[in-house]
C-alpha cells in the first residue's frame, strides 16, 4: 500500500503482543499492508539463524522490511555491530536509533564502513533527544550519516510541532513514525487513530512532499495491546482516504 507515492508500514511493537512471524504476516494481511519495519521485541539480530529464517518468511509473504528499531547504541562496538550486519543483510537504509553524544565517534565510524545510516527516534519531553533544541546539538556534531526517524506523536508531547521539524529536519529525514495523541488533563499522552488528535494529517504530507521525502513511512499504534488489528485497520483506511486527496 502506498500514500502519496510512499511505501506505507507498520512498526512491529504495535503487534507486540503477536510473537511468531506468522501471527505478525496475518496481522499485516489483515489490515491490508506489505512493509514492516521491525523491532527487537519479534528478532533478535544476533541470532543469525533466526534472522535466516524471518527475512525468507516474510519474503515469502511478499512483506518488506523497511526498518528496525529502536535500537539503543552506546560505546559498545560488539553491541552495535549484529545491528549494523542485519541492516546490511536486509537492505535496510536506515536504523531506527537512540544513543548519546559519546557514542558519535564509533556510530560514524560503522556507519562510514557499512553504508547503513542512522535515524534519531525522537520520544517526547522526557527523552535526551525529544526537542528541536537537544536535536539541534546532536546534529551539529554528526555527519549526514545521522538523521531522524520523526515520530509525530512524541514530537507532539514535546511541545513541538512535527510539521515544523519536517521542514527544519528535511535533509536529514530518513524516516517517518506517522502517530498520533490526545493528552489527557494530567498531561499524558493517548494513541488515537491518526488524524483524530493533534497530528494534522493532510499538512504533513504535503509538507513531506515539498521536502522531497524518500525515506521508510511507517505507521504505528500503541494502544489496544491484545488486539491492536481493528484500530491499526481504522488507521490505514484514514490515511487510504488521505492518498485521493491532492497534494
Amino acid at each position: 500500500m502506498t500514500i502519496h507515492g510512499h511505501r506505507l508500514g507498520v512498526q512491529s511493537w504495535c503487534f507486540r503482543t503477536y510473537r511468531t512471524h506468522d501471527d505478525v504476516i496475518a496481522a499485516l494481511g489483515r489490515c491490508g499492508l506489505d512493509a514492516l519495519e521491525l523491532c527487537g521485541v519479534h528478532l533478535d539480530v544476533t541470532d543469525a539463524t533466526a534472522v535466516d529464517t524471518a527475512l525468507a518468511r516474510y519474503a515469502a509473504a511478499g512483506i518488506a522490511i523497511t526498518s528496525f528499531g529502536i535500537s539503543g547504541f552506546s560505546t559498545d562496538e560488539a553491541a552495535a555491530r549484529p545491528l549494523f550486519a542485519f541492516a546490511q543483510r536486509a537492505g535496510i537504509a536506515a536504523l531506527g536509533a537512540d544513543f548519546g553524544a559519546d557514542a558519535l565517534p564509533l556510530l560514524e565510524r560503522l556507519c562510514d564502513e557499512t553504508g547503513v545510516k542512522l535515524a534519531i527516534h525522537n520520544h517526547g519531553r522526557k527523552h535526551r533527544l525529544g526537542n528541536f533544541q537537544q536535536l539541534d546539538a546532536i546534529f551539529a556534531q554528526a555527519s549526514m550519516n545521522i538523521g531522524l526517524c520523526l515520530d509525530t506523536a512524541w514530537m507532539l508531547d514535546a511541545g513541538e510541532d512535527p510539521i515544523a521539524a519536517v521542514e527544519r529536519y528535511g535533509d536529514r529525514l530518513y524516516g517517518v513514525h506517522i502517530k498520533d495523541f490526545t493528552f489527557r488533563h494530567d498531561g499524558s499522552p493517548e494513541d488515537v487513530i491518526v488524524g483524530t488528535g493533534n497530528l494534522d494529517l493532510p499538512r504533513l504530507f504535503v509538507t513531506l512532499a515539498a521536502v522531497g521525502f524518500s525515506g521508510y513511512t511507517t505507521l504505528e499504534y500503541e494502544g489496544d495491546e491484545q488486539n491492536p488489528v481493528p484500530a491499526v485497520k481504522q488507521c490505514v483506511a484514514a490515511l487510504a482516504a488521505l492518498d485521493k486527496e491532492p497534494v
